[in-house]
């Protein structure tokens, strides 16, 4: 075989396991993550085995292992589970948290958990959100609770925002979907029911009470014309009696009806 041949066809193989060997050997860290480069044999591991990189890394496969953590806010909706109040009312919480990992925490979080970060989103931290609630519900009555949801709501928040800045993120939003237990939401369905009916029987008054007085002015009015025709046909009645009475003549002495004086 021709020697140069052989010598394009032994090149031509080493530069593809050099291409096989570079794809396998490096990676390109995305934008809105960070890269962690982390030994997974030899005299580091476990003392400073992880290091946080950017941009495209060379590592060995056989030794090394690169993660990429995501550093763009989440949204995670967890599982709804119940928890006590101090009186003892259960309560049914389905919270859902933004959240995002602090810029260069993300080395802290894989040495503490060694799990990738939407395991932990997921998983590790449920237990440790759960308990933040069970301390807050702790502290309050059901009625209180109620009544003063606006100051429950903060101590819950202040509470997650502090151990999730611990563990390495910020907590960006915090819905809590806190939902009472029944009896107490049908007393204040019940409640609300008849607040409602007394404002709609007040209502009724008022109308009531507008329409009665428009009567009584009504009334009064007619009685008014009632009485100012009562008056005129008096006098016209006496008008009427006089003519019938009189015997054309004038009278001679006192005071002639007024409607003769004008042909007296």
């Amino acid at each position: 075989m021709n020697k140069n041949l052989i010598k394009l066809i032994a090149g031509g193989t080493v530069a593809f396991v050099l291409f096989i060997a570079a794809l396998l050997c490096t990676e390109r860290i995305d934008a809105g993550h960070e890269g962690l480069l982390v030994k997974m044999y030899g005299s580091d591991k476990g003392v400073q085995d992880v290091a946080l990189v950017t941009g495209r890394v060379w590592y060995n496969p056989l030794t090394e292992q690169v993660f990429e953590i995501p550093t763009y806010v989440q949204t995670v909706n967890y599982e709804a589970f119940t928890v006590n109040a101090k009186d003892g009312s259960v309560f049914s919480v389905d919270p859902t948290i933004s959240l995002k990992v602090i810029d260069g925490q993300s080395p802290k979080i894989f040495k503490k958990y060694r799990r990738g970060i939407n395991e932990v989103l997921q998983n590790t931290l449920v237990n440790h959100i759960k308990d933040v609630y069970r301390i807050e519900f702790n502290k309050y009555t059901t009625d209180q609770i109620i009544s003063s949801r606006e100051a429950f709501e903060n101590g819950v928040q202040d509470k997650m925002n502090s151990f999730l800045k611990k563990e390495g993120f910020i907590l960006e939003q915090l819905t809590s979907g806190i939902q009472y237990p029944e009896a107490i939401t049908k007393a204040i369905n019940a409640k609300n029911a008849a607040i409602q009916e007394a404002q709609r029987v007040e209502n009724e008054l008022k109308v009531a009470e507008a329409n009665a007085k428009k009567l009584l002015v009504q009334a009064e009015a007619e009685a008014r014309a009632n009485e100012l025709r009562k008056v005129s046909l008096n006098q016209l009645l006496i008008q009427q009696q006089f003519i019938e009475k009189w015997d054309g003549k004038t009278a001679i002495y006192g005071n002639s009806p007024s409607f003769f004086k004008a042909v007296n």
